[in-house]
């Protein structure tokens, strides 16, 4: 029996609406999540660097687990089943076994897709020196392990094939990772490092017809443009991994230091003079309305006298 996600067949009619760019900001926890799907964001992007830090603490040097990883995707795809998860995957944690069983978590947790990429086990961010490749025969075995699985289980999830080969070996050794990926069994193509605005729209045209997935790193080794750009330049997918982090970093860093330096945390008001961030703005974020009109719809009384 086939495994019905309406999040994955969700991305592939996006996918297959050549007018459409689907841009998704990075998250790494529910709250992060959560405030994305309130802004209204069509697809979301699970970051493994921000996976890493946030359920570790460490910095994204292939630390986690498939289940660090794989239950963190689940926890967000779970929040709003329409709305597509785009999760990091890393190496596929081993071999084909492995890979293959990886695919088979992420595809029970409901997510729309994956990318997999060909660096070693012991891989490190895509925006980092020094990265290490397995050899092509290992990264093919890698997308055809989840190609496998993914019809094993009678899934729609889409597979992302990520290539970080550009760095030390090359564009065309790049391309033609990417297009072998492609023959076995990949739906879009990511490559990783991109330096300037030519290789991004030439890797797009190198690659028709097969959708390409941008990846828009601040600080990072790839020039950042807006929605619009990318749309010109071809690209179907365009993920900001670190929307979620930085816009942690920045404002705990904020928030820490005033207490640190003062001694208290003013509040903060929006524009209609209202407090803004309260304690009731976050737990209505993560649904506590939703949460008590279930309760009483089912014929529950612990919200009976409001929350």
């Amino acid at each position: 029996m086939a495994l019905i996600n309406k999040a994955a067949t969700r991305l592939r009619e996006m996918l297959g609406d050549p007018e459409q760019i689907i841009v998704c900001p990075g998250v790494h926890d529910g709250l992060t999540a959560r405030m994305a799907l309130h802004v209204g964001f069509d697809a979301l992007y699970m970051t493994g660097a921000g996976t890493a830090a946030s359920r570790l603490g460490q910095p994204d040097l292939g630390l986690t687990t498939v289940d660090d990883m794989a239950n963190n995707a689940g926890m967000i795809a779970s929040l709003d089943r329409n709305v597509p998860v785009i999760a990091d995957a890393d190496t596929g944690f081993g071999g084909p076994i492995m890979v293959a069983r990886a695919t088979e978590k992420y595809i029970l947790q409901g997510v729309a897709a994956i990318h997999l990429e060909d660096q070693v086990t012991t891989k490190r961010c895509g925006h980092l020196l020094g990265k290490e490749l397995v050899d092509t025969t290992a990264y093919i075995a890698r997308i055809k392990a989840a190609a496998a699985a993914r019809q094993r289980l009678g899934s729609d999830i889409v597979l992302v094939a990520r290539t970080d080969a550009l760095q030390s070996l090359g564009y065309d050794e790049a391309v033609s990772r990417l297009k072998s990926a492609v023959q076995a069994g990949a739906d879009v193509v990511f490559l990783e490092g991109m330096r300037d605005r030519e290789q991004m729209a030439r890797v797009v045209t190198d690659l028709a017809p097969t959708p390409c997935l941008l990846n828009m790193v601040g600080g990072g080794v790839t020039p950042l443009v807006n929605a619009r750009e990318a749309r010109e330049l071809g690209y179907r997918i365009v993920i900001w991994p670190l929307a979620g982090l930085t816009s942690v970093y920045l404002g705990m860093r904020e928030f820490c230091r005033e207490l640190k330096d003062t001694g208290e945390i003013k509040e903060r008001y929006d524009s209609e003079g209202k407090i803004d961030g309260g304690v009731r703005d976050v737990f209505e974020l993560c649904g506590l309305s939703a949460c008590g009109e279930f309760d009483q719809k089912m014929g529950g009384t612990s919200f009976a006298n409001g929350a």
